[in-house]
């Protein structure tokens, strides 16, 4: 993670929300850009706990979430808050992009 520019990150946002007018569809363009480009399932640790990483999620109060499970528990973590694991997934530049859109 951080491993992209300024200038590449706001061409990712450009491009997610190339389409939308306002707040809740520049959200809805990045979700839909994670959606479509995140590498699923992928495991990381949360709280030095390893979890897989099943899918993600957008709240109706405009927050995106993962959702994780391990064994037979499951749980949702935002995504900003999410420990990504080392190398990162496929598509995490995403989220790097979402972070730097909800600044």
């Amino acid at each position: 993670m951080g491993t992209l520019g300024k200038a590449e990150l706001e061409a990712l946002i450009d491009e997610a929300i190339v389409d939308a007018y306002n707040e809740d569809e520049q959200l809805t363009g990045l979700f839909t850009m994670l959606e479509e480009h995140l590498g699923l399932p992928f495991t990381t640790a949360v709280l030095g706990v390893e979890v897989t990483v099943r899918g993600i999620d957008l709240t109706p109060d405009g927050r995106i979430i993962a959702l994780c499970s391990r064994g037979g528990m499951r749980q949702s973590i935002g995504i900003l808050e999410l420990p990504l694991p080392t190398p990162a997934p496929e598509g995490a530049e995403w989220i790097e992009a979402y972070r730097h859109w909800a600044g």
